[in-house]
């Protein structure tokens, strides 16, 4: 099949989530015709995606967080207002989204929770079918358990990924653990989409912290803390992109731009990982049997889901700040689960060729 992926350009897990689903894809002779990026101002996308992607990017605005730097959470009022205001340039992203699928004419469309993939359906009538690809939707499943008091923020982010996936065939629900699936509901719960570097890495235990930042005002935490525990090393990365790829802060904390080799090879070497509780970050440390303390980021509900999820599969603890002192008396405690979480992973390959194949299938039938 010739495959068009949608991506959604915000942080960094939907983006080699794209890259390990072309991996996969082009090992069973499909084609990636084009992968199409949602982007913003202030954003940049990663060099590693255009490199590893191994096809023609697209870049279309798109609506993005706007984080607080003062408070190091996102600023709701701003992230709205942005909405409205930018309006014009969303619609041109739209239209651009379908001129190039109509250049294009792939036999299916792939998204990776890309905000305007379901609006694009709606408008555009699209014939193409689409299947959608994220943990978000695995949100949807009745089985999900939510944070406490939590009713108006599982509505909303539910309605948001309800929104993705408008007029999708089918929901592909990334999760740490094996769920059954709800096909009533478009659910397929699947395993974790990692890259064949992580997979292909070799674990070891060096003594230091990595962190990994969404974005760079939560900078602050870390060094507050690290004032007090000048004796633990930590490496951190971040988004900051006026300061050098490696900001060298003093002789035990050190800061590095964003880079995928480099992160991987730290987080393959590294005691523990302390990251705002992205999906895909806590899953690559799960494969390396890195212990994870999640810290999700202030106001981001998906985030907090994340980490209690992230917490009942085994991968470690959680926090509502920075303070590493939690993961210096985690770790004696903690159960390595990689050999359960590698199992659940290892199946992945063929369940989604099973899944994505199948729309293959119904398209010759058509055609005949």
């Amino acid at each position: 099949m010739k495959i068009l992926f949608l991506v959604q350009g915000e942080g960094r897990g939907h983006l080699t989530q794209a890259i390990s689903m072309s991996q996969i894809l082009r090992n069973a002779g499909h084609e990636i015709a084009a992968a199409m990026v949602g982007v913003s101002p202030g954003r940049v996308i990663p060099v590693f995606f255009e490199e590893q992607i191994s096809a023609p990017v697209f870049h279309f605005s798109a609506p993005n967080i706007v984080y607080n730097s003062k408070v190091a959470g996102i600023n709701l009022k701003a992230t709205v207002y942005n909405l409205f205001k930018n309006h014009a340039e969303y619609l041109a992203g739209l239209r651009l989204i379908n001129k190039t699928i109509e250049d294009i004419k792939p036999d299916l469309i792939i998204s990776f929770y890309e905000t305007f993939s379901g609006l694009y359906n709606v408008l555009y009538r699209s014939k193409i079918p689409m299947v959608c690809i994220a943990h978000q939707y695995l949100l949807l499943h009745p089985r999900f358990i939510f944070p406490k008091n939590s009713k108006i923020s599982q509505l909303v982010i539910n309605l948001n990924s309800k929104f993705t996936s408008w007029h999708s065939a089918k929901r592909l629900a990334l999760s740490f653990r094996e769920i059954e699936s709800r096909n009533d509901l478009k659910i397929t719960v699947v395993p974790p989409l990692l890259r064949r570097e992580v997979v292909n890495m070799k674990a070891v235990s060096e003594d230091f912290f990595l962190v990994y930042m969404t974005h760079h005002s939560l900078s602050k935490q870390i060094i507050e803390w690290h004032l007090a525990h000048p004796e633990v090393r930590l490496h951190c990365f971040w988004d900051k992109t006026e300061v050098s790829d490696e900001f060298v802060f003093d002789e035990t904390l050190t800061f590095h731009r964003i880079h995928s080799e480099k992160y991987m090879q730290m987080l393959a070497s590294c005691t523990a990982l302390v990251t705002t509780a992205g999906f895909e970050s806590v899953c690559e440390a799960m494969y390396l049997g890195k212990p994870v303390m999640m810290v999700p980021v202030p106001n981001h509900f998906e985030q907090e889901c994340n980490a209690m999820d992230g917490v009942i599969s085994g991968a470690g603890v959680t926090s509502k700040t920075f303070d590493l002192s939690i993961i210096l008396d985690y770790l004696p405690k903690h159960i390595d689960q990689s050999q359960k979480f590698r199992s659940w992973y290892h199946r992945g390959e063929a369940m989604f060729l099973k899944e994505i194949e199948a729309f293959g299938v119904k398209n010759k039938v058509i055609v005949s």
